[in-house]
């Protein structure tokens, strides 16, 4: 009985050893965790971001390419009637998708003071000798209701100026480069993911057909994806954009996964060769089985570790090949925060002062998570290797 007990407690799924060695694998790990964590922030969107306006492009032209941890003091006013008539209602689930219009009026300024009825602003960067630039604003204007000035002043004080901090500058329109590198995480892992669904779905499809009958079915079907595979990705992608005659953020997403699915497709055809004729197989022939459901439930469940290492390294080189398309201006257009886009931009102001870390900022965002997907991948082949050992 107690051999028994052993035995059981030794017999374990193969999925339990494959979880196992790639816990083992720290480079792994750390791309795993780090995958993760640009995951929920690409979930969490809009509503974590220091400027949830849409696509985070609330500039101010005063504060245009600054440095990292930038303090700014904000004058906020009441929006004018006809453009706070203009925005509709705003509810959790839309500010999650598409972000929030600014329902009030900001600028920022060098200072203030107070002056009977009024508030003298200070544009920044202005010195007390230019006195002449100096504006003024009634108090009622700037709360929006009339009242005593004690009171008035007081508001405008709590309520009415704030500061704030940009922790990694602005760009050259005056947005949050913070905000705008966090919501870059939805386009490159919603490019990789969709890419990665269109490349599996078609190569699996064609894959399986061309393996499993062979002879002029596999023949066609290899030309077939000879030929995609001798056009650059680049080309593919530009040919579908003006074939759909748009360059939208989906249609990037979808051309970029038509221009992947060749290499799971000539994974797919190799396995099926090799596993077409096995014991197993050939029992189902006689049983009669269909031959959808000998793909479908026995032949491409044995190539799950095969694809899900393909798919790790496809996810890294969708998020490389639309980095690529965006800053050349044919991928996703202004003003989504795409990262390739946001590296063209520094790039434009490469030998200014917000030039350098412009570029740096997104193109280690993008360096970071291809890493990511290549450490992950490279432990997930290593896990579904059975010669790895596994400790404990």
């Amino acid at each position: 009985m107690a051999a028994a007990a052993q035995a059981s407690a030794v017999a374990r799924p193969p999925g339990y050893y494959v979880r196992q060695r790639l816990w083992q694998n720290r480079p792994a790990v750390a791309g795993l965790a780090f995958i993760a964590l640009c995951t929920l922030v690409a979930l969490l969107g809009y509503w974590v971001l220091p400027d949830n306006s849409p696509n985070a492009n609330h500039g101010f032209v005063q504060i245009q390419k600054e440095r990292p941890v930038l303090h700014v003091l904000l004058l906020r006013q009441p929006l004018p009637d006809s453009a706070r008539n203009g925005q509709g209602a705003d509810n959790i689930f839309s500010t999650w998708l598409h972000g929030r219009e600014p329902d009030v009026q900001e600028t920022p300024i060098g200072g203030y003071e107070f002056s009977g009825d009024s508030i003298i602003l200070k544009p920044r960067g202005v010195h007390s000798a230019e006195a002449g630039r100096l504006r003024r604003l009634a108090l009622a204007t700037v709360v929006g209701h009339p009242g005593p000035r004690a009171e008035l002043q007081r508001e405008v004080q709590q309520h009415h100026l704030i500061n704030r901090t940009y922790l990694l500058g602005t760009d050259k329109a005056g947005r949050d480069e913070l905000s705008r590198l966090l919501l870059g995480t939805r386009i490159s892992l919603g490019i990789g993911l969709v890419a990665v669904l269109i490349s599996l779905v078609l190569g699996m499809a064609v894959g399986a057909v061309a393996g499993y009958f062979g002879g002029w079915v596999d023949s066609v079907l290899l030309g077939v994806m000879t030929v995609v595979w001798s056009i650059p990705g680049i080309m593919l992608v530009i040919a579908i954009s003006l074939a759909l005659d748009s360059k939208g953020v989906w249609v990037s997403f979808v051309a970029v996964g038509l221009t992947m699915w060749v290499d799971v497709a000539r994974v797919v055809r190799g396995q099926m060769l090799s596993l077409r004729s096995a014991t197993y197989v050939e029992a189902g022939r006689v049983l009669g089985l269909p031959t959808s459901r000998l793909i479908a439930q026995h032949l491409l469940p044995n190539m799950r570790g095969p694809l899900i290492v393909l798919a790790t390294s496809n996810f890294a080189a969708a998020i490389l090949l639309e980095a690529g398309l965006s800053f050349l201006g044919l991928g996703v257009q202004p003003p989504a925060p795409s990262w390739g886009l946001m590296v063209k931009e520094g790039y434009d102001l490469l030998g200014t002062e917000a030039g350098l870390w412009l570029t740096l900022l997104p193109g280690a965002a993008i360096s970071l998570l291809v890493l990511s997907f290549n450490l992950l991948g490279n432990g997930l082949r290593d896990a579904y290797d059975p010669k790895t050992p596994v400790a404990g």
